[in-house]
């Protein structure tokens, strides 16, 4: 008895047709996924604002074939969106009369959004004909680091500073900025 199989012509030509058929669907279906191919991909940001250095990261998906973002990009502060404030009180005293200036202020910042933030408050003031940008919230009785969904934080300052350091007419306020953290 013979237990060989006998293999024809026909059956090598069948298999390698098979075969041949497979591969094409193969490859087509590889192309097919490298098109629809996505990778997910954390771009980072960062910022500076009084004298802090934050960072941002956001997740997005690319196609495959897309290079990888920079490692890391410096971006302007992002600012509350609908942000507004309301003056409440502003005094500026140029000489109390002992020796010293005075500087006090009540300002109510405004969180119209849905959603409670962190931040900074950032104001612009004008002295002597300089204009500065920067946060007063270590010398006021609330900082107003964190504002609640549609509220808002009332920032109080009262400060006296010496004449003999220089003698300043006025301060003006030109504007205040919330500036996010988180």
């Amino acid at each position: 008895m013979k237990n060989s199989i006998k293999r024809s012509p026909r059956t090598f030509s069948t298999i390698f047709l098979f075969f041949s058929f497979y591969c094409l669907i193969l490859n087509i279906s590889c192309d097919s996924k490298d098109e629809d191919c996505t990778k997910t991909a954390v771009v980072s940001d960062t910022y500076f604002l009084n004298n802090q250095q934050y960072f941002l990261d956001r997740t997005i998906e690319l196609p495959c074939s897309f290079p990888d973002p920079e490692p890391l990009t410096q971006i302007d502060p992002p600012e509350l969106d609908g942000f507004t404030y309301d003056v409440l009180f502003y005094e500026f005293i140029p000489d109390t009369g002992n020796n010293t200036s005075r500087w006090r202020f009540e300002i109510q910042l405004n969180n119209p959004n849905d959603y409670e933030v962190t931040g900074v408050p950032i104001l612009t003031v004008k002295i002597g004909g300089l204009t500065s940008s920067q946060s007063y919230s270590d010398k006021t009785t609330s900082p107003c680091f964190e504002l609640g969904a549609k509220s808002s934080c009332t920032l109080s300052y009262d400060q006296e500073s010496s004449l003999d350091l220089g003698i300043i007419d006025d301060i003006e306020l030109i504007d205040v900025q919330y500036f996010l953290t988180n």
